[in-house]
């Protein structure tokens, strides 16, 4: 799998298109950069390579940014390494249905607050 590297001067959404083309291909994409203006232009890319990869085809990625050194012209160089891999854990639906599981029915809180004990209720008085 190759390397997708970002300069300053990169199209955003032609790097988008081969986050989400490489990650299709290889289940994993991995983007490096060096210099702001090339890691702003990977990370505008990456936000819209994440909608293509959710809207298109599905799939939630998550991504993991490393330091890289990196050899130009005999001179050791840091570079950010942006590694695109499918999102582990759940869905947020998923979540969504687990929590509703922590809380009762709505009716049920209704009737637990009207069988409250009058002294666990607030005296409006109490605060004059």
């Amino acid at each position: 799998m190759d390397v997708i590297k970002v300069s300053a001067r990169s199209r955003t959404s032609a790097v988008a298109g081969a986050i989400a083309g490489v990650f299709r291909e290889h289940g994993r994409a991995e983007v490096q950069a060096i210099g702001a203006g090339a890691v702003n232009q990977s990370v505008k890319a990456l936000v819209l390579a994440t909608s293509y990869l959710k809207e298109r085809d599905g799939i939630d990625v998550a991504c993991v940014p490393e330091f890289v050194d990196v050899e130009i012209e005999d001179k050791v160089r840091t570079a950010i390494k942006l590694v695109v891999e499918r999102k582990e854990g759940g869905s947020s639906d998923e979540l969504d249905e687990l929590d509703q599981l922590d809380q009762p029915p709505e009716d049920e809180v209704e009737k637990q607050l009207m069988d409250a004990p009058e002294s666990d209720l607030l005296d409006p008085s109490a605060f004059d």
